[in-house]
């Protein structure tokens, strides 16, 4: 299963951007979405994720930033509002769930997207 996301970009603080991904392949089921990101020198952490239960965010971005997704579409978008320096960062998708390898086997993946940077500017 494949990964490509898009909709990173330059922005000023306080500006908005949309993140999009969408998985494709012989996906059977998706039971899980989620952004991550990696701020320059620092550690990859999880943003938000979504999945049948729910949605759950990064302390830091609670209030500005909102997961969703399009399960017809195979697609989960970010919106980020009220950007701040701190939120540069190169972001990634990740999916995982269930796919079709034969006709007997459905086998779990767990997917990245390329990554996508967001600078933003104070």
């Amino acid at each position: 299963v494949q990964l490509q996301a898009s909709g990173g970009g330059l922005v000023q603080a306080g500006g908005s951007l949309r993140l999009s991904c969408a998985a494709s392949g012989s996906i059977f089921r998706i039971n899980n979405m989620a952004w991550y990101r990696q701020p320059p020198g620092k550690e990859r952490e999880l943003v938000a994720d979504i999945n049948s239960g729910g949605s759950n965010y990064a302390d830091s971005v609670k209030g500005r930033f909102t997961i969703s997704r399009d399960n017809a579409k195979n697609t989960v978008y970010l919106q980020m509002n009220s950007l701040k320096p701190e939120d540069t960062a190169v972001y990634y998708c990740n999916v995982r769930g269930l796919y079709i390898r034969d006709k007997n086997h459905i086998p779990g993946f767990h997917s990245w997207g390329q990554g996508t940077q967001v600078t933003v500017s104070s």
